[in-house]
């Protein structure tokens, strides 16, 4: 074992957390299911973002169900709960660790650009870009979603269950409805004035034009309805039949308010999104990411994320210092150095058409070692810095010609279970920004994604060729980081955030706090966060800047103040048994369960 001694959090959830026979989020005599951070036990475990989420994957489980069973009705109940972080309008990216045959496999399942999507989609008539806020809320926006197809994929391939088992939990409460929380409503006062625009989304989510209040019941039965009607016709309901229909009616007719209660400053933009599109979406089955850290095994996503390069690149920059020698401050410099390091490569050179053989320099040993020995322990590099050359030929500190980044989103959710025979999933999946295009299909109950402004919106003048500009049929850059690390061909610990393009950070983050400052998961997970995306200043909570700025700042680095930075969610593998954790505060709070109590 290459860590210390792994301190057992005695932080337990109760095993019973749903009734058998009835809707997770009306078990405990009606109450809501516990938002417990941190479980240990055995048997299988679920850590969400939402504990009526983790409480349906917990139910799956012990019914008899398997980790992708789990997964796919806790993703389905967070399209419920969580519907501006995710959901049928939406994708992401799913990792599967089949414990039987030893190995990892991840599906793809992010948004598609329309067939009538060209380079000039975010252009102006008077050759300018569009603003953020003027693209996002538009048809133009929606990708074709892949979250379905992914659900229908992976259990295909892993589970056990039919996918209208798998959504019946989450039409249950649905239909039921949860408790609204400061979060949920936050979310909505956040997004009223673009909610306003649309009549469906308004009659859903600001009733009476206001957000529902704070303990309040929330229902949504068309969304119901909706997991109802796939669950007997199957995904071509979604992707074929009438479902598909409404979908591309609202993208091309924007269900527009006549009377919003604040008049939008942009015009509200039709999409070219056709049934066509929806018709030939198929998910993708690329292979892993896969390098070594420090004897650790890390596999993770590759293209269209640029997640699982990125993290790869800057774990193995980083692996050239010794971080467990250094202090606390001298450490996480480095880390914010080599994050800036590997986002000047992401940019320059990740897309979703990037080939396999630059993909593989970016995660080689020497290009990282290349690129490391640009780096001042006493001295922070001024930002942003030039991307590397992974070109095969290493030894200098070669650079290149840098590209901008683009539009990070802002949403997204994660979610981590593993069952009794050790099948993992690390599965990101979202609608983009929170709220997504702020479109919910009418008569269906959710939104649209906002996807397709992750791709940049123009080619810089007389920079290199930009690797994410949009094009028909393709597939935005994403940073979403589902990643499974194994210690000795076993699994050690599996994780993943939200957070637009601080997903990348979060998960290093978490990563060097757990296997090289000594930190237990609970402690990794709750650690004061900062992200460094080749930026100057970087990001970072209020925590991270009283308890180093001061120190960092000696060393040049900048921060501008983020109330917080992802939402993870986590599971340690340990000799005991499981640690499940969720955010102890962040975005309210998540809830990690086990199957069994360790007592």
């Amino acid at each position: 074992m290459k860590l210390g001694k792994i301190a057992v959090v005695a932080v337990v959830i109760a095993a019973g957390l749903v009734v058998p026979g009835s809707a997770p989020a009306l078990a405990h005599g009606g109450g809501e299911p516990p938002r417990n951070p941190t479980a240990t036990g055995y048997g299988g475990a679920v850590s969400t973002v939402d504990p009526t989420a983790t409480a349906v994957g917990l139910d799956v489980l012990r019914r008899g169900g398997n980790a992708v069973d789990a997964a796919v009705a806790a993703a389905a109940t967070l399209g419920v709960t969580e519907p501006f972080s995710a959901g049928i309008g939406g994708g992401g990216f799913f990792v599967y660790y089949d414990a039987k045959t030893r190995r990892v496999h991840t599906i793809d399942g992010r948004e598609a650009a329309p067939r009538a999507m060209g380079q000039d989609a975010f252009i102006k008539a008077d050759g300018t870009p569009m603003a953020f806020q003027e693209a996002r809320i538009s048809g133009i926006s929606a990708g074709v979603p892949g979250s379905l197809l992914t659900w229908k994929e992976a259990l295909r391939k892993w589970g056990s269950r039919s996918l209208g088992a798998a959504l019946s939990p989450a039409a249950d409460v649905a239909r039921r409805g949860f408790t609204v929380d400061a979060t949920f409503r936050q979310q909505i006062a956040d997004n009223s004035a673009q909610f306003a625009q649309f009549d469906s989304t308004r009659d859903l989510y600001l009733p009476g034009g206001q957000p529902p209040l704070v303990g309040s019941r929330f229902r949504n039965p068309d969304l119901a309805d909706t997991y109802g009607e796939i669950s007997r016709r199957g995904t071509d309901a979604f992707y074929e039949g009438a479902i598909a229909r409404d979908i591309v009616a609202t993208v091309q007719h924007p269900p527009v308010a006549a009377d919003p209660a604040v008049p939008w400053q942009f015009e509200i933009r039709p999409g070219g999104m056709t049934l066509a599109d929806l018709d030939r979406y198929d998910v993708r089955f690329p292979a892993p990411t896969k390098s070594d850290y420090r004897g650790y095994t890390v596999y993770g996503m590759s293209t269209p994320s640029s997640g699982g390069v990125a993290v790869s690149e800057a774990l193995n920059i980083l692996e050239q210092f010794d971080l467990a020698g250094l202090t606390a401050t001298e450490a996480l410099h480095l880390y914010l150095e080599a994050s800036a390091l590997s986002f000047a490569d992401r940019n320059r050179y990740v897309g979703d058409y990037t080939s396999q053989a630059v993909l593989d320099e970016l995660v080689r040993d020497k290009f990282a070692a290349e690129r490391a020995c640009q780096i001042d322990p006493t001295k922070a590099l001024v930002k942003p810095v030039a991307p590397g050359s992974p070109d095969g030929h290493y030894g200098g500190c070669t650079t290149a010609t840098a590209v901008a980044d683009g539009n990070p989103g802002q949403s997204t959710t994660n979610l981590t279970v593993t069952d009794k025979w050790g099948n993992i999933v690390e599965y990101t999946l979202t609608i983009e920004q929170t709220g997504g295009n702020a479109m919910v299909v009418p008569g269906r109950g959710f939104l649209l994604n906002n996807e397709m402004t992750d791709f940049n919106f123009a080619q810089a003048p007389g920079a290199p060729a930009d690797p994410n500009l949009p094009a028909p049929g393709k597939r935005p850059r994403s940073s979403m980081s589902p990643t499974i690390v194994f210690d000795d061909g076993k699994p050690f610990l599996a994780l993943g955030s939200p957070g637009g393009a601080t997903i990348i950070t979060t998960v290093l983050q978490i990563l060097v706090n757990r296997i090289d400052l000594g930190m237990t998961l609970p402690e990794a997970m709750a650690a004061p966060r900062a992200s460094q995306r080749n930026a100057s200043p970087g990001q970072a909570e209020p925590a991270f800047i009283t308890a180093y700025g001061g120190e960092l700042g000696t060393l040049g680095q900048a921060f501008a103040a983020t109330p917080e930075l992802g939402a993870a969610t986590a599971i340690e593998f340990t000799r005991r048994g499981l640690i499940a954790t969720a955010e102890p505060v962040r975005r309210g709070g998540g809830a990690a369960g086990v199957l069994h109590n360790s007592h």
